[in-house]
């Protein structure tokens, strides 16, 4: 069976959606099937609306046994600022009824992916495709070719949407994850992927009929995450003393801006502790971070974008894991910091709640509440067997339920019916 993946972002490029792809199709290709990814050139994920930032030079690359073609990104001239106005005034549009179809238009208006087009339009290769999987509504300019083109051929499309539901008492964030277009987009899917109970009601309540929905979930290969070297970390970095690490882009609504500055609390009241923060990072974190105190700076380590060797060797090192994000529809690197019994502190927002039991096996605090988090990272340090029992705890639920085995065990069913369902209709 030919599968065809459209994931925005795809390795090297780091992302959640990447690696949950890379994980699927790969065992997929095992199998004896067929995968095609299709991406965009995109490193950075801002290099779809800015220029100057990082792109994947290579438009074709194999990684074991999934072949993977990159198209590169189309702006319009003022990307930078028309797409954030465009993708509000989206937002804004979608309260009017009946204005789905301008909706999908303006969607396409910037970035764009033309020569997307012209391979799904003149390709050989896609004769033979079987089912089609497409991730990330947000990024919908993507996704909306990909299911017309299905559409045209009988295809089955599946939709693993990765709804940010933001905080529950403010619907800022899922706005954008639930516009009528998008909503029209997964109701004409084939199947639609949640990854927890929040995610599926949500998208039940927003329309999506149940039959369609189907709860998969995240995993991590705990073998794979192995190999970790704390001393190595400290020796490289020159840390001593408790680390608080936060793993994943740092920008606002992942609230690496609340953890440097409830860090700037604790330094203030004499923890010893360092920041260190793995991941790429947007703009405005970087104005943030540098108009922070030498002083304070100087107790950071921001390392980007790193390899997995030191990313293990992170989680290896870390005393507590930080990420007080609204934007994770799951929140793989709760999992990872779990594989090393390190304990987590989330946010009451988004999916994560499904993941994190607060109180057993890491902490919750309210997004943007930086007391509450500074709170919640010096308990976890000063309690260290608490500190321990979490992380253990959460080490046991991976190891229960949340490998990638038992994620793909849940989608290969799920594949399996489809695909026999649309050969019984042909």
């Amino acid at each position: 069976m030919h599968l065809l993946h459209l994931v925005q972002l795809y390795a090297p490029a780091p992302s959640g959606a990447a690696r949950y792809f890379i994980e699927i199709g790969e065992r997929l290709v095992r199998d004896g099937h067929r995968v095609t990814v299709l991406a965009t050139d995109a490193f950075d994920l801002e290099h779809l609306w800015m220029a100057g930032r990082r792109r994947v030079v290579e438009p074709e690359d194999w990684h074991n046994g999934v072949c993977v073609l990159r198209f590169p990104v189309r702006r319009i001239p003022g990307s930078p600022l028309i797409y954030p106005v465009n993708r509000r005034l989206m937002v804004e549009l979608g309260r009017i009824p009946g204005t789905t179809t301008l909706l999908r238009r303006m969607a396409r208006l910037t970035p764009h992916l033309p020569a997307l087009a012209r391979y799904l339009a003149e390709s050989p290769d896609l004769a033979d495709v079987a089912l089609v999987h497409t991730t990330n509504i947000t990024l919908d300019f993507a996704i909306l070719p990909v299911q017309a083109w299905a559409r045209r051929r009988n295809i089955p499309h599946i939709c693993t949407p990765f709804v940010h539901l933001g905080e529950p008492e403010n619907r800022q964030v899922r706005r954008y994850y639930s516009m009528p277009h998008q909503i029209e987009l997964l109701r004409r899917s084939a199947a639609v992927i949640a990854q927890t109970k929040q995610e599926r009601q949500f998208l039940r309540d927003a329309g999506v009929p149940d039959y369609l929905l189907h709860t998969i979930g995240c995993g991590v290969t705990p073998p794979d995450l192995a190999g970790g070297d704390a001393e190595r970390f400290r020796r490289e970095y020159n840390l001593n003393g408790p680390i608080v690490l936060t793993m994943g882009t740092a920008a606002y609504d992942k609230g690496t801006i609340h953890v440097l500055q409830a860090m700037q609390q604790l330094w203030a009241d004499g923890c010893e502790a360092t920041w260190v923060q793995i991941g790429a990072t947007m703009q405005h974190f970087d104005q943030f971070y540098s108009g922070r105190p030498a002083k304070d700076r100087a107790r950071t380590r921001v390392l980007g974008f790193v390899s997995d060797q030191v990313r293990r060797d992170a989680l290896a090192a870390a005393s507590v894991l930080a990420l007080p994000s609204r934007t994770d529809s799951f929140g793989l690197v709760y999992l990872e910091a779990w594989c090393y019994a390190v304990p987590v502190v989330g946010a009451w927002a988004g999916g994560v709640p499904d993941v994190i039991n607060h109180g057993v096996n890491g902490l919750l605090v309210r997004f943007g509440d930086v007391p509450a988090l500074a709170s919640s990272i010096d308990r976890l340090l000063s309690d260290r067997a608490l500190a321990q029992a979490m992380g253990q705890a959460g080490q046991a639920r991976v190891v229960r339920s949340m490998t990638w085995d038992h994620v793909y065990a849940r989608m290969q069913t799920l594949l399996l019916s489809l695909r026999e369902q649309a050969v019984r209709m042909v």
